[in-house]
């Protein structure tokens, strides 16, 4: 291909990433870039003002019809509902009673609660947010270290990210053609990985630094009630909730629609069973469900609209041809688009990332060759997996991490910007040791959709 017709392409990609810097909503960014260079292509006799009518046939077929997408809703409802339904408060009431004799056992409760609400929520903004309401009061009255508390709430709300069920994993699984179950199987042990390292972490630092995270007390954290009562009422619901929608899905059981549909269900009979189901919650819930939807749908279009013109006007063509340039070993090309993607990551929110770059680089994916490391027949399935740990930083590094300003807001009067930016640069560094491990050794993701017969 002609020098132009690479040059026009990779144009259209540095245009939209210079306006998303302008703070304009992403979906109006992505049709705006979209419509912009239908024009320009149409100039030069590159595209041709009717294919648009194929755009509205694409965003039907691809989004409105697409039956594993309608899973994104009910599971947004699930994430809200048992955000505001009283579930999380008594998860970490049983947690610290559990660890009140640990070392840093608030600190753990708090990844453990973490880990166990991103099986069910899957929505890192509520997540943070509960942490922040319910554990940084407790943590700053126990004189924790405050970097030590912005970093383990900010880390601990960002799994619901990657641990399935994922809202993220869902969409990688439409934009790479790859099956959600097989992505929620190869993301659970990664999951852990990561939950393990905090864990890790945090037990050092309570052994080598004790005064930055004091043990709790039995007085702190126990108010006399029986303890079989806390985890009859605290820890068996949301855990026959992860199994519900989780194991039917990994198991086969059920699509990931129809699991989301047992998982909002549940997470209403949960708030039933907590006494807070009300007409007024329920509505307030499906306000939140809407907007959130909405927002998420928004984007879809707007990315769907950018993609076919950039494929159009020869962009993965454009792509593949910079990498045939490059000449580089396949391993050191997929350590590049890693980079590529983390550094995106300080800018851009997963969603933006995942719907423009992932079309981007499906083919170059697609052409490599690992070896026996990793067949070519889960090539698509590990990478989406590598990314998703990739991205989980993409909500913890400044400026524009969302998980950060999350915590700023709810956590108002306890923690500076500072010792937010400060506190969340350890954990940082454990999700790229998490990265750098499925890299390292492909089993951690394919071990368990492989052991499934997938």
């Amino acid at each position: 291909m002609t020098a132009f017709e690479t040059v026009l392409p990779l144009t259209m990609m540095g245009i939209l990433i210079f306006i998303l810097f302008t703070g304009y909503p992403v979906a109006f960014c992505l049709a705006g870039v979209g419509l912009m260079f239908t024009v320009v292509g149409g100039m030069l006799d590159m595209f041709h003002p009717m294919q648009l009518f194929l755009i509205v046939s694409r965003i039907w077929g691809s989004i409105a019809e697409n039956l594993v997408l309608v899973a994104i809703p009910m599971f947004i409802f699930m994430g809200i509902m048992l955000e505001r339904s009283g579930v999380a408060r008594h998860l970490l009431e049983i947690l610290s009673v559990l660890l009140r004799r640990v070392p840093g056992g608030l600190a753990l409760a708090v990844v453990l609660m973490g880990t166990i609400m991103a099986a069910t929520t899957g929505i890192v903004g509520a997540s943070v947010v509960m942490l922040s309401l319910l554990a940084l009061p407790v943590m700053m009255d126990r004189d924790y270290d405050k970097k030590i508390t912005a970093g383990v709430i900010s880390a601990s709300g960002t799994l619901g990210i990657l641990i399935p069920p994922s809202i993220m994993l869902v969409i990688m699984g439409d934009m790479l053609a790859v099956p959600v179950g097989d992505l929620f199987a190869g993301a659970v042990i990664p999951g852990l990985v990561l939950s393990g390292l905090y864990l890790v972490y945090l037990v050092f630092m309570a052994m080598t630094k004790p005064e930055r995270m004091p043990k709790l007390e039995q007085s702190d954290a126990d108010d006399g009630r029986p303890l079989l009562g806390l985890i009859l009422r605290g820890f068996l619901p949301p855990t026959l909730l992860v199994v519900m929608v989780l194991g039917s899905i990994i198991g086969g059981l059920a699509t990931p629609t129809e699991a989301a549909g047992v998982g909002a269900f549940g997470a209403t009979l949960l708030a039933v069973y907590n006494r807070t189901f009300s007409l007024s919650l329920l509505r307030d819930v499906v306000r939140g469900t809407a907007l959130t939807n909405a927002m998420i749908f928004g984007i879809f279009c707007g990315a769907t609209l950018f993609s076919y013109v950039f494929r159009e006007l020869g962009g993965d063509d454009a792509i593949i041809h910079v990498i045939e340039v490059l000449d580089v070993h396949d391993w050191t090309l997929l350590i590049l688009l890693m980079v590529i993607i983390f550094l995106l990551g300080f800018f851009f929110d997963w969603l933006e990332i995942t719907l423009i770059i992932l079309p981007v680089f499906r083919p170059i994916v697609m052409s490599l060759d690992l070896g026996s490391a990793v067949p070519t027949d889960h090539l698509l399935l590990w990478f989406a997996i590598a990314v998703a740990v990739n991205l989980q930083t993409s909500y913890l590094t400044p400026p524009f991490g969302p998980a950060l300003f999350y915590l700023r807001q709810a956590g108002q009067g306890y923690l500076s910007l500072g010792d937010i930016y400060k506190g969340v640069i350890p954990f940082t560094l454990l999700q790229l040791t998490g990265l750098v491990l499925c890299l390292l050794f492909p089993a951690l993701i394919l071990w368990l959709p492989n052991y499934l017969g997938y």
